[in-house]
C-alpha cells in the first residue's frame, strides 16, 4: 500500500524564499539574466498583491478606463445619465415633501431589490433615516444604471466597473455609520454606549486572530461534533485519505458511492452534525460510502498538478474502492470543483473504454466555464497572471486571499452587515457548525490551481473538448452513465444556469435538480430543514434540450429536501442489495488505518 511521503518543509521566511527561488533560476537552462528579470517581476507583483488583497490593479483600471473612454465619446449616455440624475432628485425631492406633509405615511419613493436587508427594521421608516435610505438607493440605482449600457465597452469590464461600483456603494451606505442606522442609534441610548464597548472588544479579538495572536476557538471540531459518521481510514497517499463509513443497515445496494469533495475545503460540509449529515443520511438508506479527504497543502506540493489530483485522488480512490468492495461499478459524485474533477475523469475513463462508473452525480459543479458567475470578474489575463505570481512566491494560494474574493462577491451579506452587528450593535451570534466549516479553510497548490484558473475559467477547455488527461483531449460527450445534477438558486460560486449546461454538453440521460438555498446551504438540505423546496427535470438523451429560463418558469415547486429524490434515483440505477460490508479489506491491501475524519481535515 502507497503511504504518504512528505519532504522536509523549508523555512517560509522572505529572506530564505527569495534564497530558493534564485538559486532554482540559476540552476536552470539559458540565459540566468532573463531569469533574474522575470523573478524580479513576480516579487514585485506578489508585493504588490498584499496590498490590493490579491487583485490586479492593471485589471482595475483597464475596465474603468475602458469604460470611461467610451463614455467620452457617447454624448447620448452622458444626456441619457444627466436625465436619469435629474429625475432622481425631483423624485426625492417630492418624498422629502411627503414625508413634511405626512410623515411615516408617505409613499417610499423606490424600493431595495429582494435580496437586499439593509433597510428592513422599521426603524428606517422614520424621518430623517428613511430619507437617507432613500437618496442611497436611488444613488445605487444611478451609478448601475450610468456603469451599464454605454456602447463598446467589453462584456467583461462593463461587469468590474459595476461590481466595484457597487463595492464603493456598499461602503458608503447609511447603515455602516452610527449616527445614520436608527437600528444602532437606538440601542446606544437604551444601553448607554456599553454596545459600543463590546463591538470594540470583538474588533480587538477579530484583529488578534488575524495576526495570529490569539488562536481560532471554535465550538465544533471534525472528530468531535462535527464529521462524527463512524468509519475508518482505509486508504492514504500524498494527496487524499480514503474514508469508508461503517454500514448502518445489515444489507446495502450493491454498488458504492464514492464522494469526491472539492480540494478548495473540507471535506465535512457533507458530513456537519449528525442531523444535517448528508454522508451519514446515505448510510442510513443502506449505501456503502467512501468519501475523500484532501491534505491541506503546503509549499512543498507546488508542483503538483490538476492531472495528479485526478490521478492520485479520484482514479486512485476508485481503485481502491473497487478492490475493497469487490465491486466492479461504483456511484460516483463529485461536489463543487470535485465534480468538475469528476468529470475529467468519467470523460477519460469513457475515451479509454473503461466502464467502472454505475451512476455520476454533480452537486453544484460546473462543466462549461463560459458564465461562471461573478467569480469570473476576477479571471482575465492581467488578473491570473497576478494570481500566479502570488501563488509561485509561497508555493501555493493561501486561505485568506481565496477568502477575501468571496467575501467581496457578497459583502452586504458577509462584510457589512456582520460589522454593524458585532462592532456597533455590540452582538455576537453563535457560531454555527456551517459557519465553523467555513472558518476552516485550505490552500491550493501554485501549478494545480494555476492550471484549474487558466484552463478551465479562462480558456474553457472543459467544455470545448481542449483539456487533456494522459496527454490526449476528453470530451464531455463521452459521457453515457446516467447522471443526477443539483443547482442551486442563490449560488455565487456555480450558477445553477451554469451548472445546467451539463444537461446540453453530456450525451445522457439527466436528472436535474434545483433546489433552494445557496451554494453551501442548498446543499446541506436535510429532509425536515424549514423553507427548502426544489424543482425537477428529467431529461431523456436524444430529446430536444430544455431551455433553463422556460423551465424555471413551468417546472412545479416541491416542498421540502431533494435529499431523497437522489436516494431513490441512486437505488433505482443499483443493480440489488448484498449483505453489508466490513470496513476496509485487509487481505487485498486495505486494512483500517484510523478513525474517521483521520488526519488530513485536522491539517492547519
Amino acid at each position: 500500500m502507497k503511504q504518504a511521503v512528505f519532504p522536509a518543509l523549508p523555512s517560509t521566511n522572505v529572506h530564505s524564499l527569495i534564497g530558493r527561488h534564485l538559486s532554482a533560476a540559476l540552476a536552470e537552462t539559458g540565459d540566468p539574466d532573463d531569469r533574474m528579470f522575470l523573478i524580479a517581476d513576480r516579487f514585485h507583483h506578489a508585493a504588490l498583491a498584499a496590498m490590493t488583497l490579491g487583485i490586479s490593479p492593471i485589471s482595475l483600471l483597464q475596465a474603468w478606463q475602458d469604460w470611461m473612454l467610451h463614455l467620452s465619446i457617447s454624448p447620448g449616455k452622458q444626456q441619457q445619465i444627466l436625465r436619469q440624475l435629474g429625475r432622481k432628485q425631483v423624485r426625492l425631492s417630492k418624498f422629502i415633501l411627503d414625508c413634511a406633509l405626512m410623515g411615516e405615511k408617505a409613499e417610499c419613493c423606490i424600493e431595495p431589490p429582494p435580496q437586499d436587508h439593509r433597510f428592513k427594521s422599521p426603524a428606517w421608516e422614520k424621518f430623517p433615516f428613511n430619507i437617507y435610505a432613500q437618496s442611497f438607493l436611488l444613488t445605487e440605482q444611478w451609478w448601475h444604471e450610468a456603469a451599464t449600457g454605454v456602447s463598446g465597452v467589453t462584456a467583461q469590464h462593463e461587469r468590474l466597473v459595476e461590481f466595484y461600483a457597487r463595492q464603493m456603494m456598499d461602503m458608503f451606505s447609511p447603515g455602516n455609520f452610527a449616527l445614520t442606522n436608527p437600528d444602532v442609534m437606538q440601542t446606544m441610548l437604551r444601553e448607554n454606549g456599553a454596545n459600543f464597548l463590546r463591538g470594540w472588544g470583538y474588533m480587538l479579538s477579530d484583529a488578534m486572530k488575524a495576526t495570529q495572536i490569539q488562536k481560532e476557538d471554535s465550538a465544533f471540531n471534525p472528530g468531535a461534533n462535527v464529521a462524527v459518521t463512524p468509519g475508518e481510514v482505509v486508504y492514504r497517499n500524498d494527496l487524499i485519505e480514503l474514508i469508508q463509513y461503517a454500514p448502518a443497515t445489515e444489507t446495502v445496494q450493491a454498488e458504492p458511492i464514492l464522494i469526491v469533495p472539492a480540494w478548495i475545503m473540507k471535506y465535512y460540509i457533507l458530513d456537519l452534525s449528525p442531523d444535517n449529515s448528508l454522508i451519514r443520511y446515505l448510510v442510513d438508506q443502506g449505501f456503502t460510502v467512501f468519501c475523500i479527504s484532501w491534505i491541506n497543502p503546503d509549499e512543498r506540493y507546488r508542483d503538483v498538478s490538476l492531472e495528479d489530483y485526478i490521478d492520485r485522488g479520484v482514479m486512485t480512490a476508485l481503485e481502491a474502492v473497487e478492490a475493497i468492495t469487490g465491486s466492479e461499478k461504483v456511484h460516483a459524485a463529485g461536489y463543487c470543483l470535485g465534480g468538475t474533477l469528476l468529470a475529467m475523469a468519467a470523460a477519460a475513463m469513457a475515451r479509454d473504454g473503461e466502464d467502472r462508473l454505475q451512476s455520476q452525480t454533480m452537486l453544484a459543479a460546473q462543466v462549461d466555464f463560459d458564465e461562471p458567475g461573478e467569480l469570473g470578474l476576477f479571471m482575465d489575463e492581467s488578473q491570473l497572471s497576478f494570481i500566479e505570481d502570488v501563488m509561485w512566491l509561497k508555493g501555493y494560494l493561501d486561505q485568506w486571499q481565496m477568502a477575501g474574493a468571496f467575501q467581496m462577491l457578497r459583502s452586504q451579506d458577509l462584510i457589512w452587515s456582520r460589522m454593524i452587528l458585532e462592532y456597533m450593535l455590540g452582538q455576537r451570534p453563535g457560531t454555527s457548525d456551517l459557519m465553523a466549516w467555513n472558518a476552516d479553510a485550505t490552500r491550493m497548490p501554485y501549478r494545480m490551481h494555476a492550471d484549474y484558473l487558466r484552463q478551465l475559467y479562462l480558456n474553457n477547455d472543459l467544455s470545448q473538448g481542449r483539456y487533456k488527461v494522459g496527454g490526449h483531449d476528453v470530451h464531455l460527450e463521452d459521457i453515457r452513465v446516467p447522471v443526477f445534477a443539483v443547482g442551486t438558486t442563490t449560488d455565487h460560486v456555480a450558477p445553477w444556469k451554469s451548472v445546467f449546461k451539463l444537461v446540453h454538453l453530456f450525451d445522457t440521460d439527466v436528472d436535474f435538480v434545483l433546489t433552494s438555498g445557496g451554494h453551501n446551504a442548498g446543499i446541506v438540505s436535510e429532509p425536515g430543514h424549514p423553507h427548502r423546496s426544489y424543482r425537477k427535470l428529467f431529461y431523456k438523451h436524444g430529446g430536444p434540450h430544455p431551455d433553463a429560463d422556460d423551465w424555471e418558469k413551468q417546472a412545479k415547486v416541491e416542498e421540502g429536501s431533494w435529499w431523497p429524490q437522489w436516494s431513490n434515483w441512486l437505488k433505482r440505477q443499483s443493480s440489488g442489495t448484498v449483505p453489508a460490508r466490513a470496513v476496509g479489506n485487509p487481505k487485498r491491501g486495505y486494512p483500517p488505518m484510523c478513525n474517521a475524519p483521520g488526519t488530513y481535515v485536522k491539517m492547519k
